[in-house]
């Protein structure tokens, strides 16, 4: 096996998770049911059939298949990536695995039901930023790791 697709077991993590949350969210709340956690948090029932912070939700239906499409992609693209890295790039492999949970997880939802489960509320006031999910936040650390690997934040800078 390549050394880095161990990684994938951060992937398996981040897509239990995300579908763990979401089977309870559908389970235990209706559509639009907003519950207060902490100030500024909420917990909101909302099905999003774009992408990122609702892109494309009305657009008819055919980004369902484009997303998913996408989605598979990409996934495939960074499998492959994973498996090229080599045994020192365990930041980047935890980016990467991270991302790949995230895609995989809001995949799952978009073949099954045609649109991805949102329920992580986060506002300041009247102002709500976009509803999210599990999958969202793993693709959103997954990207900050790549950056800091990136630009070395945490003494990882590649050498040119």
């Amino acid at each position: 096996m390549m050394p880095m697709l161990k990684w994938l077991w951060l992937t398996l993590f981040a897509v239990l998770l995300d579908q763990g949350s979401k089977l309870a969210i559908d389970a235990s709340m209706h559509l639009y049911e907003s519950i207060p956690v902490i100030p500024y948090l909420n917990l909101t029932y909302v099905h999003n059939t774009g992408a990122a912070f609702s892109f494309l939700s009305e657009a008819g239906g055919w980004q369902r298949w484009f997303f998913s499409g996408l989605a598979l992609f990409i996934g495939i693209g960074i499998t492959v990536w994973l498996a090229r890295l080599h045994k020192h790039e365990t930041l980047l492999a935890a980016a990467l695995s991270l991302i790949l949970g995230g895609a995989i997880g809001n995949l799952i939802d978009r073949v099954a039901y045609g649109y991805v489960i949102d329920f992580i509320d986060v506002y300041y006031g009247n102002s709500h930023f976009p509803f999210f999910n599990i999958a969202d936040a793993a693709i959103n650390l997954g990207v900050f790791l790549m950056l800091a690997e990136s630009f070395g934040w945490f003494g990882t800078a590649r050498k040119v």
